[in-house]
């Protein structure tokens, strides 16, 4: 099985399709949506130093993820995401290596991502990766199902 994992335009239809997977996903596993879900604006990733990349089986378009600017010298991941029925193949982690090595490429010296309480299998690959917990940061601060992390890079 070979595994890609590439830049692409967020607004192409396979990216638009995984992206919707993501939030119905989400909407699915909370009785209340998080503060950051909904469309994704593809304007976040048209600006320097930010990423939109899709991995893929043998060109299947399989998950995705984005790296966009915070701050000067800190990136915020998004929209990480694979297919339910993908999972358990590494692919997560390597759009996650991709994204990490692309913020180092721009220089970033942290990087920060949010996820959810009911995603224990995303906590656990962020906690085995070397990310760590910080407080809640905008727009998460009162969301008591986010749970937010950091890592410097």
């Amino acid at each position: 099985m070979t595994i890609s994992v590439s830049p692409e335009d967020p607004r192409t239809p396979e990216a638009q399709a995984l992206l919707d997977a993501f939030v119905e996903e989400v909407r699915r596993r909370y009785d209340a949506p998080p503060a950051d879900v909904g469309d994704f604006d593809p304007a976040l990733v048209s600006v320097s130093k930010s990423a939109f990349l899709v991995a893929r089986i043998e060109g299947r378009a399989v998950g995705c993820g984005a790296l966009v600017p915070m701050e000067d010298d800190i990136a915020e991941i998004k929209r990480m995401f694979v297919l339910p029925h993908e999972r358990g193949h590494g692919i997560a982690k390597k759009i996650l290596d991709r994204l990490q090595s692309i913020a180092q490429e721009f220089d970033y010296d942290r990087i920060r991502l949010e996820t959810g309480t009911k995603q224990p299998e995303s906590i656990a690959l962020y906690g085995k990766s070397g990310f760590y917990r910080v407080p809640n940061f905008p727009p998460f601060e009162s969301d008591h199902t986010a749970v937010c992390f950091e890592k410097r890079i």
